[in-house]
């Protein structure tokens, strides 16, 4: 039974497990390590993107092992638009993004999925330009449509690139698209490897906050491009005690996803020291995981 009393309901990453494992494998071990639902991944991968054309029968075994074991999928990564972005030139590529875009949110709904995080980039593989700023605006437009229709909440990540690396930015693009179903994911490791103050960019996007990723991330500097991912928590720059202590304040109460990549044997142990030291800061921050 999902307790609502508690104070936060924390998720893990599809990725920080290995991609081998079976479904009841990823779901039970997420269980294990204390984890309150499990984020699923539609990524560039022909082998993630084949779950868009999962048939009615494929999509509900899955929902019933969800309720079987007690852990549900709560959201969902759709980092596919990075090879198929709504600001692409290419208008074959476009209609894709769209296709993409209907069958994650049909997937999700019948999966209960509640929040499908968005990639925050205009175009990735192409020069950007005005014309895939405003193609990508067009695009979210539509995108949020469709969202609406299921009752599907779409939360734009803040990104590692340029394009998209901050609330600040993302309040600016909120402009175009007013709708309560278009709100901001943002990963907080992200917005630290730019160089931005965590604190106030949160406090700049409070009321667009539908769910957080905790990731750890070394800076941007003039001699170097940062490192925005494969770390395990406490292996980065990201102040934590900083951005509990604003969450605190602000009085956040939505859903945090540990965002992470199994790379080695250790995997589970580095899952669990993530979580662990995640929770100590939060607690000495007065904000109990």
């Amino acid at each position: 039974m999902i307790e609502f009393s508690k104070t936060f309901r924390l998720g893990i990453y599809e990725k920080a497990l290995p991609a081998e494992l079976s479904w009841r494998e990823r779901l039970t071990h997420a269980k294990a390590l204390g984890f309150d639902f499990l984020e699923i991944s539609v990524d560039e991968t022909d082998e993630r993107q084949a779950r868009l054309d999962w048939t009615d029968q494929e999509i509900y075994a899955l929902r019933d092992l969800c309720i079987e074991l007690d852990m549900p999928l709560q959201s969902m990564c759709l980092s596919a638009h990075r090879k198929y972005p709504f600001g692409s030139m290419d208008d074959k590529v476009r209609a894709r993004a769209f296709d993409i875009m209907e069958k994650a949110i049909a997937l999700a709904y019948k999966l209960g999925v509640r929040c499908i995080q968005m990639a925050g980039y205009d175009v990735y593989y192409e020069p950007q330009s005005a014309e895939t700023h405003q193609r990508f605006i067009d695009g979210m437009q539509r995108a949020t449509k469709m969202a609406e229709r299921a009752g599907v909440l779409l939360g734009v990540e803040i990104m590692d690139t340029p394009y998209l690396n901050s609330l600040s930015k993302f309040e600016v693009l909120k402009r175009e698209i007013p709708s309560p179903f278009f709100m901001a994911y943002p990963d907080v490791g992200n917005i630290s490897g730019w160089n931005h103050d965590v604190p106030t960019e949160l406090k700049l996007g409070q009321d667009h906050i539908v769910q957080i990723h905790l990731k750890d991330t070394l800076r941007v500097s003039p001699d170097s491009k940062g490192q925005f991912r494969d770390l395990v928590i406490g292996e980065g720059e990201v102040d934590f005690h900083a951005i509990f202590n604003t969450l605190k304040e602000i009085d956040y109460a939505a859903p945090f996803v540990i965002e992470m990549w199994a790379q080695n044997d250790h995997w589970y142990e580095d899952i669990a020291h993530a979580k662990a030291k995640l929770e100590s800061i939060a607690n000495e921050c007065g904000l109990p995981l």
